[in-house]
């Protein structure tokens, strides 16, 4: 296959205070969320000066993935395009237009497969391109939780965690717990239709590989468990659980001391992970005399990107792909239902959106 350019497709974020509401406005488009809302849930941007970090942290893995690639003989250019904010997937492919592409490769900036993290963006880059009016051709690389530069970043990760908990003496006795954004229980069913495991299934896989990496690092077993953050929209709707807040709690309950957070649901520092982790459930933690360290996110780590190289140069090249675990590699190109969007119920009143 040869391609023109590869598109790496955000979920954008605000750069400004000013951005924040036009920006939640964009995530939350056609599900009647009043403006007084989203005002309420922009308060959690301002702590952080009405900005997220996915945009620089988006655009610094654009640059570490391009400089991979050339130092590997693929000069192709990177170019960032977000569904929510500047740069939008549209100025991305005009830009590719312009400069006379025509094919374009693309890698999500998600590990995982469902509704909310393959297929939402898919269906936004097909939206894009019809806007666009021009015949371009684009494809993306498989979903890449297991490959083993993004396990091998979360190991890491996970290690450089209990270190920081050995000052406290709190290390030996610490609960490894694992967390990614949770989604209705409808999506999740929906996301293992047409692939080998569902989303929650994924996560267990990764949770699973990346704590048998750290055991045999720190030379004892560590015992797990997956718990889920930012849960949103109306109260009667089934979400994937436990909520990382009641997990901390049963735990100190049960005579837990002190706890790694691991956010190996997310690629880089979203507003969840800054927000939902570091501020609630530190919060969480320290209120309930829980020792508390949050690991790591994959970021710009050099093995995680050496994989986003071993994918693309799948598409390039019909490389064999590199899976660990028990999951098989997932075909880059999606079946007609996989990860169909369950039908939105009405009154999203409640729901909150970040990243």
């Amino acid at each position: 296959m040869t391609y023109d350019a590869i598109l790496l497709a955000g979920f954008g974020g605000p750069r400004g205070p000013r951005d924040v509401v036009p920006f939640l406005r964009n995530v939350t488009a056609g599900k009647g969320i009043p403006d007084e809302r989203l005002e309420e849930v922009g308060e959690h941007y301002h702590l952080f000066g009405g900005r997220s970090p996915i945009s620089e942290l988006t655009e610094a893995l654009r640059d570490a993935l391009a400089d991979a690639l050339r130092a590997e003989g693929i000069d192709l250019p990177v170019i960032v395009g977000n569904r929510n904010w500047d740069p939008y997937t549209i100025d991305a492919l005009r830009e590719i237009a312009a400069a006379g592409g025509r094919r374009v490769l693309t890698v999500i900036t998600a590990a995982y497969s469902s509704y909310s993290g393959c297929r939402q963006y898919r269906e936004d880059i097909a939206a894009q391109v019809e806007k666009l009016g021009v015949p371009l051709q684009v494809d993306k690389v498989r979903a890449y939780f297991n490959t083993p530069g993004f396990v091998r970043a979360n190991v890491d990760a996970v290690v450089a965690a209990f270190g920081e908990l050995e000052v406290t003496g709190l290390a030996a006795e610490a609960d490894l717990v694992f967390v990614t954004h949770s989604i209705p229980n409808a999506m999740e069913a929906s996301s293992g239709v047409a692939r080998p495991a569902s989303y929650a299934r994924q996560h267990e896989e990764v949770a699973r590989l990346v704590a048998d990496g750290a055991a045999a690092v720190l030379g004892r077993e560590l015992p797990w468990r997956l718990v889920y953050c930012s849960r949103s929209g109306p109260p009667r709707v089934p979400w994937l659980e436990p909520d990382v807040n009641d997990a901390l709690a049963e735990m100190a309950a049960g005579g837990s001391t002190a706890v790694v957070l691991a956010p190996v649901g997310f690629i880089s520092d979203h507003m969840e992970v800054i927000y939902d982790l570091d501020t609630e459930a530190a919060a969480t933690a320290r209120e309930l005399g829980l020792g508390f360290v949050r690991a790591a996110t994959a970021g710009t780590h050099a093995a995680f990107v050496a994989s986003l190289v071993d994918v693309v140069r799948e598409q390039l090249e019909g490389a064999t792909p590199a899976v660990v675990g028990d999951l098989p590699a997932w075909e880059p190109v999606c079946a007609e239902n996989c990860c169909l969007m369950p039908e939105r119920p009405s009154g999203h009143h409640g729901e909150r959106s970040r990243t």
